[in-house]
């Protein structure tokens, strides 16, 4: 009997946290407004709110890239299946043209739409839950002044039971914290707005940090690197796996045009990101380059003496534009020969030239992709290439996946790391290329 009245017992204390949580989890309808009018909203909020959404990269999970602007309909990968962005342009049907700036709001920072809906955190509300009060108006005047556009977005693909949006709401309950972020009397200006833009509607984090089995950011990993799309997001603190180490002004010029002279070009998502983040301020995106240099620190006397191994290649009275790659490299050619008969078939005409770009490539000795512990970046690139966007100028390298086999490419990615970095050999490369090949 007292084993039953203890079975009982806790029968009945589950099904009262499962009500408390279901009556925590309900959320009401906010009721639908009229769609304002563009002339409710002054020019210069439009315009931050234009700035704040590039860096936010709003157009990043909300334009397809055959759709209108911000109609919503890109595919967002999680291991927990496809998530597709949705219509933020002003249409009171399809978007979010009925939504007042309360409910704006409340989506924002606690994820929960117009209906009461619990949204998933690939929209990232665990980050935007730090913006201020003006931020969130400024970016609404942004969006409800964009051309309403009638599309609705596929639904989501979810594994079970995380099809049920009563889960995201157990995910904030384990997860959300309400949050605002306050500037450091400590730190400069520009570092406290470069902490409030990188953590907070920069969501940087959300490629740049590990995450847990449940998709949680691991706090106290912040900026230790992540994955995104199947690329790697290389960490952002001391552990950056760049040969060179980043500086503001590099990590400045790379967020503004993509490119560093001393680390290379935007690939993969980043690509969109940068290209995305091309309305925003000067001042904001220096603000951006000087938190993150702050959290990279100091380079270790190791990396220094590997930098200036590095420098020491460059030809006399030469730059890192033409750093030598062309020398033999005996010992890469004899750890993987094919490669090597590869690499100089394929891609020596570029990355062993001295000449100028664009027809000297970037130095490979310089690529946080080669220096990785993983392949899957370098990879990526040797199959798809790097091109720029559409009419935009910028640096590109043509794609092999139609060229090699997955035994070359691995074989070709194995040269390349042994020749260009001191790291230790990939492993089991084939796999990895196969698995890309097979969007895994």
């Amino acid at each position: 009997m007292r084993a039953v009245s203890v079975a009982l017992g806790a029968a009945l204390l589950i099904a009262l946290a499962a009500a408390a949580f279901l009556v925590w989890a309900a959320r009401p309808a906010i009721a639908p407004i009229e769609p304002p009018s563009p002339a409710d909203f002054s020019a210069d909020l439009v315009d931050k709110g234009a700035q704040l959404a590039a860096i936010g990269d709003c157009a990043g999970c909300h334009t397809n890239s055959d759709g209108s602007p911000y109609a919503g309909g890109v595919a967002l990968p999680t291991p927990f299946g496809s998530i597709y962005g949705t219509n933020i342009t002003p249409d009171p049907d399809t978007g979010i043209g009925s939504w007042s700036r309360v409910a704006f709001a409340r989506a924002m920072r606690e994820g929960i739409d117009r209906r009461g809906r619990h949204l998933y955190p690939a929209f990232p509300y665990d980050h935007f839950n730090k913006l201020a009060d003006g931020d969130i108006d400024a970016i609404y005047a942004f969006l409800m002044t964009r051309e309403p556009v009638r599309a609705t977005s596929p639904p989501n693909r979810l594994v079970f039971p995380l099809n049920a949006r009563i889960v995201a709401a157990a995910w904030k309950l384990l997860f959300l914290r309400p949050a605002r972020s306050e500037p450091r009397s400590d730190k400069s200006d520009p570092w406290n707005r470069g902490a409030y833009l990188v953590e907070g509607l920069g969501h940087c984090g959300a490629c740049h940090t590990p995450r847990n089995i449940l998709g949680a950011e691991e706090p106290q990993k912040a900026l230790a690197g992540g994955e995104q799309e199947g690329w790697i997001a290389p960490s952002l603190d001391q552990d950056s796996p760049a040969p060179i180490h980043w500086t503001e002004e590099s990590l400045f010029a790379y967020l503004r045009v993509g490119s560093d002279r001393l680390h290379g070009v935007a690939a993969g998502p980043m690509t969109s990101v940068v290209r995305h983040l091309r309305p925003a301020l000067d001042e904001d995106v220096r603000a951006m380059a000087v938190y993150i240099a702050s959290t990279m620190g100091e380079p270790a006397p190791e990396r220094r003496s590997r930098e200036e191994e590095i420098f020491a290649s460059l030809p006399k009275g030469g730059s890192a534009d033409a750093i030598a790659t062309a020398e033999p490299a005996g010992s890469a050619a004899d750890a993987a020969p094919t490669g090597a008969q590869i690499f100089a078939a394929t891609c020596s005409g570029c990355h062993t030239n001295r000449s100028s770009r664009p027809l000297g490539g970037r130095p490979l000795v310089l690529q946080t992709a080669v220096a990785l512990a993983s392949p899957r970046n370098l990879i990526e690139i040797i199959l798809h290439g790097i091109e720029p966007a559409e009419s935009e100028p910028g640096e590109m390298m043509p794609g092999f996946a139609d060229v090699l086999t997955d035994k070359q490419i691995a074989e070709l990615a194995a040269y390349v790391r042994s020749r260009f970095s001191d790291g230790p050999a990939w492993s089991n490369i084939e796999d990895v290329v196969r698995g890309i090949r097979n969007g895994r």
